[in-house]
């Protein structure tokens, strides 16, 4: 019996796989439990568009989040942090900090987007990697100057 998978069952299948299985099978656990259903031209169909409409819906994520990278890529934060002699820097900028100063400039993204491998803590100008997707990175410019 040939089924259309609608959750991922572990050594049977993917999501939206269409697979032959034993009918037994099928029947008593897979589309009882909702993890599947029969194969018919109305599931098919369906499935069909149901996949249009995914692949449509992150064609415009992508696009959205492509213009939130073009935006940052253009963006410079600039902050400042007390330092000593010999440009010791008192304190470090966090994603928590470069979160808050992207809202003010009206740009609204996830924190946890935010990939900083460790705290900025020196002055200059630093790049900063903003995962929007997978396949969006975006490079932020941040500045550090003296206060």
């Amino acid at each position: 019996m040939k089924v259309i998978f609608l959750k991922d069952v572990k050594g049977q299948g993917k999501k939206d796989e269409i697979k032959e299985v034993k009918a037994g099978f099928a029947q008593n656990y897979l589309i009882k439990n909702g993890y599947a259903v029969a194969l018919t031209s109305t599931s098919k169909q369906k499935l069909e568009n149901d996949l249009e409409k995914r692949k449509e819906e992150d064609k415009k994520d992508k696009d959205e989040n492509l213009k939130i990278k073009e935006k940052l890529e253009k963006l410079k934060l600039i902050f400042k942090l007390k330092a000593g002699k010999n440009e010791q820097v008192f304190g470090s900028i966090s994603t928590k900090q470069i979160h808050s100063e992207l809202q003010k400039n009206n740009i609204e993204i996830d924190k946890k987007k935010i990939k900083l491998e460790e705290a900025i803590t020196s002055l200059g100008f630093h790049k900063i990697k903003i995962e929007l997707r997978k396949d969006v990175i975006a490079e932020l410019n941040i500045q550090v100057v003296k206060e």
